[in-house]
């Protein structure tokens, strides 16, 4: 054995030689410059400051590939080239007992107490000579740590460059990140970002698919999502993988609408890293924005170059390799990118120190071509989600917003009197509108700034109830704020000036021009096309703010936007309301001209308000539709009145108002989006007329629901019940008209439900698809949905299978009890189960005509590894023991992922029984729930049933074998094994049992019905000895008697009826059921029994 392989592990070598062979004769063969080998000792000091180079030259490619294609070169013999491998590696052991010696007596100095703090960081010119001495030091750590030496480890580390540059990057972020500015940047005084630190509400999920929808149409979808979903992520847990999730999180997205917090996301999280509170593992966070990289698009960078541009301390320290290290990227904003993303036809770069422009460095990072170690975070709005391609994001969040505790949580963080933060909660929570706005967190923070001031100067005075109030009260505290802080003026003066006007008609026609671009982001020179002064601007009550950094000089430009796109569309529509009262000028006319002398002033108002509407509704997206309200809302008298001093002249009448009102409804009847027809019922509320909303709530009250509403009158129930305070857990599509019609109108209600109960539906080609589209929405809230006795074509559940195959259905549960659909629907429901984006976890088929050939199509999508179903529920569907055989494959599949499997009330037989044992006995069989409960199982088939568990106990735990025979050996086997320690099942039923249980179908248990007489209803006859029932005009002379029904045509049978029943009418008309347990004769619960058969 070779010396060096003897030596016990962490114990140095005796001799200064590597493996203690012939140190006199490598000595002599060392001829390179530096400290010469001989006199280097751990002694002596001599050495230090002169590097070592290594005199062994590398081989050329050609050479490499000669020695590696023979093992001896050619013209030598064997013992000729062991001869130079020999000498080669004596001279290799040399130099590199030569380096340790040289560094150990440096890492000596280094930790002696009245050495620097820091070692020395003198600049490599040889990037391999740098990665080999940081190796050392780690190697030297490993070393003494073995040794016991703990202390004199930790000293080496912190003085070690890398981690005083750790220190000093995560010193600067924790300045630049503990203090934030809310709403406006650079006005007013920063919160400690840690005090007012609201944790969001982040859900996983979804796909980077576009979402172009107006931002407040998604915030009031996502206000009525349910309050628990599937999977919910903190921040600090942003790239560790959910349970079940195999494949490790590299790249996040994260979306989320202007206002909801993503930037200050990303910040909380990159100061817990520099404050030591979380993800220790990372060694470096480099936060980026989009604002800031756009400003480099036309420079050219390497990503070394990149990284030390914007954070000198890893320059300074010149750290310029990152593959050893653990780090983060964060790039916030995508949706302000104006870098040119072109993932088809980027060249590939692998090299980390090669120049090239920002968009090729950040997608060879984003695909991983780059740095693959790195762990990247984006962010951005959902209109943006789409620049990058789905493979190239390994897991995509949401971030919500504030749930309603947490709303409440930011206003008690923000006030800290307690009674005054109840007060502005209490206010917020009377106003569904506002309350729903709150999901946003800059909404909080202007709803924060507007009542404060409100509370403080009108004490006992009417709070803000519509948006439009609340943003005037906003615009008017900021123009206080202006006239008092940065003026020099007193709290009584009055607020508008002639310069205020000004810029507040600049701004507002900054805002208009942006919006009618689709900008939200602008340039110095859109403001200097306003007439804006940068300077004034940038103190004028915050209404945007002016994001760029200063301290470093890394910009040419500046970048400006408002604080919320809400402000933008306000501030639009008070300029065109401004414009238009001032000049008489419609803006939003295609050829903008003045009003006619021969039109009235009324007229043209109406017109103004007309055109504003059609081109709200003619918007695909909705990117009108608070701009609309805001208009609308400013038309007002008592919103004119809050605005005295910026309006010099009054503008619309009441009955300028009125016919408004009366034109939204009678847009509302001309059958439009439920989006838009929302939008125009939140417009109504704007113009304060609830007269619509009121007439059906009162239809509600009074249960005098009508068949036939008109398109306004359903626009108005969808609008009562998205806005109600309670949760919409479950939606009853009976409660108000089980007809197309209505699933068509109420389908936003659907959408916005937990559970959809669609019961007893003829659906059409156009209702299914229309529900299809739905299902596969993003804004679909739905996690159960039962279809059950409806009326299902194959090419209805064609449409309906494909929404269920969209990525962005989440239904965990269906219901196609009773809708005997046919072969050709069970192929397809086949497929949904085989999709890798399918989401069910319970699948209830009970009371079908599925047959044998339906369950073998469905086994299909059973036995794929992409299959979730947890629930299978196949109840009464005339399967047979050849069903059994197929569920057995099934259940033999280690991909199988049944927990609960019924198969009562088919006709299996003990064959059947038998074939579902050999399925348990599998080691690796999941099945937890199994009900065979009235199946003709005999002692027979109970037996096998009974031997399959004993020899695989450790899964069943719930067997049920009710309504069967399994005899007298059958029952002392289950009960024994029962019995048995061994045995995990905890519930077993087999009563009722018996022999009279082993008829074929539900006749087993039928029953004879004897009709009690005392309470036959006096209008209803009895002939063919009391088992005929007729209805008569004639009253029928029977006895009296209380139990005797005197309001409805009814009547009772004398028999209990318990547990399993089944009888037989034949019937004319309609058959009702009631329940004797139902109390007060004159109000018996009736169940129409047509509706059942």
């Amino acid at each position: 054995m070779d010396q060096c392989e003897g030596r016990e592990e962490g114990v140095p070598p005796s001799k200064t030689t590597l493996c203690g062979e012939h140190e006199s004769q490598t000595k002599a063969q060392s001829n390179q410059p530096g400290p010469p080998t001989s006199s280097v000792s751990l002694q002596s000091d001599r050495s230090i400051g002169n590097p070592i180079n290594f005199t062994v030259q590398p081989l050329s490619a050609a050479e490499r590939v000669d020695q590696e294609s023979s093992e001896v070169p050619s013209g030598q013999s064997s013992q000729q080239h062991q001869t130079d491998l020999d000498s080669i590696f004596m001279l290799l052991e040399d130099n590199i007992i030569s380096f340790v010696k040289y560094e150990l007596k440096k890492l000596q100095k280094v930790l002696s107490p009245d050495y620097p703090e820091c070692l020395e960081s003198k600049r490599e010119d040889d990037e391999q000579r740098r990665s080999s001495r940081e190796a050392f030091v780690k190697i030297t750590m490993d070393f003494l740590r073995r040794m016991k030496q703990e202390e004199l480890a930790d000293r080496l580390q912190r003085k070690h460059p890398s981690a005083v540059c750790h220190r000093k990057h995560k010193s600067t972020l924790k300045k630049k990140f503990q203090c934030v500015f809310e709403g406006i940047a650079k006005a007013g005084n920063p919160n400690i970002l840690n005090h007012i630190y609201t944790e969001l509400y982040i859900t996983e999920g979804g796909t980077a698919e576009v979402n172009d929808e107006h931002e407040v149409r998604q915030i009031e979808t996502a206000s009525k999502k349910p309050a628990r979903p599937k999977t919910t992520i903190r921040q600090e847990d942003i790239f560790k993988a959910s349970p079940g999730r195999n494949k490790s999180i590299r790249r996040v997205l994260t979306k989320g609408v202007a206002g909801i917090g993503k930037t200050v996301l990303t910040q909380k999280y990159t100061l817990d890293w520099a404050e030591d509170k979380a993800n220790q593992d990372i060694q470096f966070v480099f936060p980026f924005t989009f604002r800031e990289l756009n400003v480099l698009k036309e420079e050219k960078f390497s990503l070394v170059e990149l990284v030390h541009h914007f954070f000198i301390e890893i320059k300074e320290a010149g750290i310029c390799s990152f593959e050893d290290f653990q780090i983060v990227f964060i790039f916030d904003g995508l949706d302000e990118c104006r870098l040119p993303l072109d993932f088809s036809k980027t060249t590939i770069l692998t090299d980390p120190r090669k120049s090239t422009s920002v968009d090729v460095l950040l997608i060879n990072l984003i695909r991983g071509k780059l740095l693959p170690s790195a762990h990247l975070w984006i962010t951005t709005r959902p209109a943006a989600a789409n620049q990058i391609p789905s493979e190239c994001v390994d897991m995509v969040t949401d971030v919500r917003g504030f749930t309603d505790p947490q709303k409440e949580e930011y206003f008690r963080k923000r006030f800290r009197d307690e009674e005054q933060a109840t007060r502005i909660i209490s206010c917020i929570k009377a106003s569904q509108s506002l309350h729903i706005m709150c999901h946003i967190p800059v909404f909080c923070w202007i709803t924060a700034t507007v009542l404060e001031d409100v509370l403080k100067t009108r004490e006992g005075g009417q709070l803000p109830k519509t948006l439009t109030e609340m943003y005037i009260h906003f615009l008017v505290v900021q123009a206080k704020v202006k006239k008092v802080k940065y003026d020099g003026g007193a709290e009584t003066d009055p607020h508008w000036s002639p310069e205020s006007r000004k810029m507040i008609e600049s701004l507002g026609k900054l805002a208009f021009d942006q919006l009618q671009k689709g900008n939200l982001i602008f340039y110095e020179s859109d403001l200097t096309d306003c007439d804006i002064d940068i300077r004034a601007a940038s103190v004028n009550s915050g209404m945007f703010t002016q994001i760029f950094k200063e301290e470093k000089g890394l910009y040419q430009d500046k970048v400006y936007c408002f604080i919320h796109l809400s402000v933008q569309e306000f501030l639009a529509a008070l300029y065109v309301h401004l414009t238009f009262i001032n000049s008489g000028l419609n803006l939003l006319e295609e050829q903008q001209t003045t009003s006619q002398k021969s039109e009235t002033k009324e007229l043209a108002v109406k017109y103004l308000y007309q055109s504003a509407l059609n081109k709200a509704l003619q918007s695909a997206n909705g990117h009108l539709d608070l701009f609309l309200r805001f208009l609308l809302g400013l038309s007002l008298q008592t919103n004119k009145t809050l605005l005295r001093g910026l309006l010099t002249q009054t503008g619309s009448s009441s009955q300028t108002n009125q016919e408004t009102v009366q034109y939204i409804k009678k847009k509302l009847n001309e059958n439009l989006s439920a989006e838009k027809s929302i939008n125009l019922l939140h417009c109504l509320n704007e113009l304060n007329d609830c007269s619509l909303v009121e007439e059906i709530q009162q239809s509600l009250r009074s249960g005098s629901l009508s068949k036939y509403w008109s398109p306004a009158e359903w626009s108005a129930l969808v609008f009562i019940l998205l806005s109600s305070e309670k949760d919409l857990d479950v939606f009853d599509l009976k409660k108000y008209s089980a007809s197309e019609e209505a699933l068509l109108r109420l389908l936003p209600v659907v959408k916005a439900s937990n559970k959809a109960l669609l019961c007893g539906c003829n659906f059409s080609k156009r209702s299914c698809k229309a529900l299809s589209q739905a299902l596969g929405s993003q804004s679909c809230s739905l996690r159960e949905l039962d279809l059950s006795n409806s009326k299902l074509q194959d090419s209805c559940f064609k449409l309906l299978s494909a929404g269920l195959r969209r990525t962005e259905c989440m239904l965990q549960t269906l219901s196609l009890s009773l809708c005997n659909v046919s072969e050709r629907s069970y192929e397809a429901l086949s497929s949904v189960l085989n999709s890798h984006s399918c989401s069910l976890r319970e699948l209830n088929l009970s009371n079908s005509d599925l047959q044998d050939s339906a369950v073998k199509l469905l086994s299909g999508g059973l036995k794929s590894p992409q299959c979730t179903l947890e629930t299978l529920r196949l109840s009464h569907c005339n399967i047979s023991e050849r069903s059994c055989e197929v569920l057995s494959s099934v259940l033999s599949y280690q991909s199988f992922s049944l927990r609960v499997l019924d198969l009562s009330n088919n006709d299996l037989k003990d064959s059947g029984a038998k074939h579902v044992s050999l399925g348990l006995k599998i080691p690796h069989c999941t099945l937890k729930t199994l009900s065979m409960s009235g199946c003709l199982i005999t002692e027979e088939g109970c037996t096998s049933l009974a031997l399959a568990l004993s020899s695989n106990p450790s899964h069943l735990r719930a067997l049920e074998l009710s309504y069967n025979h399994p005899g007298p050996s059958g029952m002392k086997l289950l009960l024994a094994g029962l019995k048995d320690p061994g045995w995990t099942p905890d519930t077993l039923r087999v009563e009722p049992a018996g022999v009279r249980w082993l008829r074929p179908g539900l006749r087993k248990y039928s029953c004879q019905l004897t009709i009690d007489t005392n309470t036959v209803h006096t209008n209803l006859k009895l002939p063919d000895n009391n088992r005929k029932v007729t209805w008569i005009m004639e009253i029928q002379s029977y006895p009296d008697h209380p139990d005797r029904f005197d309001i409805c045509p009814q009547l009772l049978c004398k028999n209990d009826l318990t547990g399993r029943c089944y009888w037989e009418v034949e019937w004319r008309g309609d058959v009702y059921v009631s329940s004797s347990s139902v109390c007060g004769l004159s109000g018996w619960h009736t169940v129409l029994l047509q509706s059942l058969l």
